[in-house]
């Protein structure tokens, strides 16, 4: 490839780095390692980047080591694993000092871990954004030799919400009156649009989310597996919306797609399911009691962001209220929890996270329909668990401490569950 044409988009990203709005976000950069980001799109991967670049360049490195290629720029259309050479080589021409690569959405040139993987052997130091989880697999950590440190990015966490839109959230910003009333107006935000970092800046965030969603579909789904079935895929993720809250089989998935005159089968659930995860669009987690065949075939879906689920939802505050919970434990916790269903003991528990002894309950609110299921199935859990347990209560807006049957169940409401950095 041309090094006139590489150069440009190297210079130009240069521009745009200068430029950016950056926060700073909940992550650490280790000095000297190399870093796969991954997540999905339009999550902040890119701005993590820039960020790195910035403090380099405050640390006296020059602009001139820095080489940014974002490959999908247009003008890298026709780019190829045999043009990677080609980076390098225009990097140096701009400088004879150290270069810093960061590579955004390298995924699309097939072939790249081996490149990535000749740098790092050569001890440069590389950045390198994607939106497949493949690039997490074990077999992509075998072929770069653990050369490379994954780390999944997430939109935006509620505190780095706040911290955008410059709303103080300290502990004397919730005992101020108006303050307190910002908190809660911004969780209630975040609860029906999400995180997505630059549907902040939009009044009406529906039309953007809609545009990250269908660009994920289309891009990240459909055209990078081959879908021959752009439809049922579509309802695949309809079906699976409406499902959140839920165990449900593959099968039914199936079965529900299928009850809209396509062809659909229950193998094809699994396989479309698998690749919305690898999109960062959905994931799952498991029953933790059940028999391995059952954990597998009947999972609980959410998806990565409440804006990508408040497409498919109307009116339906439980959903999303729980959504929002299993993102912050993912974010916490990655995907060491699960759900607990014991249908012989009447058992079930939203989400446990085994590594904490933490039992979590979700309830829009704590009335009188909800109070004696939410409760009593902790205190049954209560009965068999080893250890010193902490139960939680997550509603909308209910606080209190409750004590029953020998244990203590703190309720605490979203915003305070959302801007908790430990449980």
């Amino acid at each position: 490839m041309r090094h006139e044409i590489i150069k440009r988009v190297i210079l130009d990203l240069r521009q745009v780095i200068k430029n950016a709005e950056i926060i700073d976000r909940d992550y650490h950069f280790e000095e000297r390692a190399n870093y796969i980001l991954v997540g999905v799109r339009r999550s902040g991967k890119s701005i993590m980047l820039y960020k790195k670049a910035r403090d380099l360049i405050s640390s006296g490195v020059d602009w001139n080591q820095i080489c940014y290629v974002n490959f999908e720029d247009d003008r890298l259309m026709e780019f190829t694993n045999r043009d990677f050479d080609d980076i390098i080589e225009s990097a140096h021409e701009f400088t004879d000092k150290k270069i810093y690569y960061f590579f955004d959405e390298i995924q699309n040139i097939d072939g790249w871990e081996r490149f990535a993987r000749r740098l790092a052997d050569h001890k440069e130091q590389v950045y390198i954004t994607g939106s497949n989880a493949k690039m997490l697999s074990s077999e992509m950590e075998e072929r770069l030799g653990g050369r490379y440190i994954s780390m999944m990015i997430m939109p935006f966490s509620f505190s780095e919400a706040l911290d955008y839109k410059h709303i103080p959230h300290d502990a004397d910003a919730l005992l101020t009156t108006s303050q307190a009333g910002q908190i809660r107006g911004a969780a209630d935000e975040y609860l029906h649009s999400g995180g997505l970092p630059e549907s902040l800046d939009y009044k009406i965030k529906r039309d953007y989310i809609q545009s990250v969603y269908d660009k994920v579909l289309l891009g990240d789904i459909v055209s990078r597996n081959r879908l021959k079935n752009p439809d049922a895929m579509r309802l695949l993720m309809k079906k699976t919306a409406e499902t959140v809250m839920h165990e449900v089989s593959f099968n039914k998935l199936a079965g529900a797609v299928k009850s809209t005159g396509l062809r659909f089968s229950t193998d094809a659930a699994i396989v479309y399911a698998g690749y919305a995860e690898d999109a960062y669009l959905i994931f799952r987690l498991t029953n933790y009691v059940a028999k391995f065949s059952e954990k597998e075939s009947t999972p609980r879906f959410y998806f990565i962001d409440n804006g990508f689920l408040s497409l498919f939802l109307i009116d339906k505050n439980s959903a999303l209220l729980e959504n929002a919970v299993a993102d912050r434990l993912l974010r916490l916790y990655g995907k060491k929890f699960y759900y607990f269903k014991s249908r012989t003991k009447g058992i079930d528990i939203d989400f446990y996270i085994p590594e904490e002894n933490l039992a979590v309950q979700v309830a829009y609110s704590l009335d009188e329909n909800s109070y004696d299921r939410e409760i009593e199935s902790l205190i049954k859990f209560s009965e068999s668990a080893e250890g010193d347990m902490k139960y939680l209560v997550v509603t909308y807006e209910d606080e209190r401490k409750i004590e029953t049957n020998g244990i203590t169940i703190d309720v605490i409401p979203l915003y305070k569950f959302l801007m908790s950095r430990s449980l």
